[in-house]
């Protein structure tokens, strides 16, 4: 084998690229520690604790990451007990969520309070899909229109095409199909189980378009062709949904909300509106929210979830009513991409966030969205009502964020 400070040499005189290391080493885990001293001398730096990890980076490496150097550490917290009450989460839960905002748990905890003391949070998940769309050329508009028709007159022939692939996906429908000069957008529809599933939607959405191709003369310029909409904000994805759109309410009695929030029920709906309706609509913001997305990159952080995935999430609009005196609440998050089972759920520190939760594994992922859902609701409760009372500077200060 390679001495280690000849691989480094080579490394720093640009002989050999870092996927090498590995053919000259005898374990991955050897391999990773001289890919860190590389960094660490080119960058004159020393990084005593991203080598300091307890997990499995020989797993990690073969789906989760390449050109491994260690990891890096998130403060986890946990924010609780949530009352849920939902049809596939019942009860009370601790959520955990890994951020270095001071005020964020602290903020979320006193939302999961004041709906404890309300009676809980009603959720339902009311969508659930993962989509792909390939941009497909045409010879021309004429043909581009019969690619469309023979897709919308064959839907069960690319069904059985697609579902050869997966065990768990199901295609249920492939709609819209836009056409725009010669090319065409197909947007496949999927269900995907306990799995976030982009994977599986892609390579069953590729054996669709086989098919395709052969009956229609069809030529696919792209697999993907951003009409999913994937990883980015998208008002296709606000009203059509994609992943999980999950919806979260509370009614809270005037009393409690003068009591834990420290404001009124009009003041609440006087800011919402104001601030995420108005305020986002003057924006041309796609989230009449406050912060979805503190809420969900915290968990989605923790429970080893895509992170591009964030940027959906924070898509969504609250309501707030005054209703007989009290406060009507609700958040709902139509673009929620989550799993239970694959991609970085597999890691050892995902897999333990998402157990304190019983979130973990098949059949788990409707339970997990719920409880997401109720977590976002009690953050958004708790700072609108942190505006309505004038303390969220005062809070921030306080918790380390002056």
């Amino acid at each position: 084998m390679v001495e280690k400070d000849e691989i480094i040499k080579k490394l720093l005189n640009g002989d050999m690229k870092l996927h090498e290391i590995d053919k000259h080493t005898e374990s991955v885990i050897e391999a990773l520690d001289i890919r860190r001293e590389f960094v660490e001398r080119f960058a004159n730096t020393s990084m005593e604790h991203v080598s300091k990890y307890s997990l499995n980076m020989e797993e990690a490496m073969k789906r989760n990451i390449e050109n491994p150097i260690g990891t890096i550490q998130i403060p986890l917290g946990v924010a609780g007990p949530l009352k849920i009450l939902g049809e596939h989460a019942e009860g009370e839960f601790y959520v955990p969520l890994a951020t270095s905002e001071g005020a964020l748990i602290a903020s979320i905890n006193r939302g999961c309070s004041t709906i404890k003391a309300s009676g809980g949070a009603n959720v339902r998940i009311v969508g659930d899909k993962m989509t792909r769309a390939p941009v497909i050329k045409a010879e021309s508009v004429t043909h581009a229109v019969e690619i469309k028709k023979w897709i919308e007159s064959n839907f069960s022939e690319l069904k059985k095409a697609a579902e050869v692939t997966t065990r768990h996906g199901k295609l249920v429908k492939i709609d819209p199909t836009v056409v725009v000069g010669k090319y065409v957008y197909p947007r496949f529809v999927f269900t995907t189980g306990d799995s976030m599933g982009m994977n599986m939607v892609t390579i069953a959405t590729e054996a669709a378009l086989n098919l395709l191709t052969h009956k229609t003369g069809a030529h696919i310029i792209a697999l993907s062709g951003n009409f999913c909409v994937d990883k980015k904000p998208s008002a296709l994805n606000l009203i059509e949904g994609r992943g999980k759109t999950l919806v979260a309410e509370v009614k809270i009695p005037r009393e409690i909300v003068e009591k834990k929030l420290k404001t009124t029920p009009e003041a609440v709906v006087e800011v919402n509106t104001a601030k995420n309706l108005i305020g986002s609509a003057i924006a041309g913001s796609m989230g009449f929210n406050a912060q979805y997305a503190n809420i969900i990159g915290a968990v989605f952080l923790a429970t080893g979830q895509d992170e591009a995935h964030i940027v959906e999430g924070s898509l969504g609009i609250t309501t707030a009513e005054a209703v007989d005196g009290d406060l009507y609440f609700s958040v709902t998050l139509p673009d929620v991409p989550v799993a239970t089972i694959g991609g970085g759920t597999r890691l050892e520190t995902a897999r333990e966030c998402l157990e304190i939760m019983d979130a973990h594994g098949s059949g788990k992922v409707g339970k997990f969205s719920e409880i997401l859902a109720g977590a976002v609701l009690a953050g958004e409760l708790s700072l609108m009502g942190a505006l309505a009372a004038g303390h969220l500077a005062r809070a921030h200060k306080e918790l380390g964020r002056g």
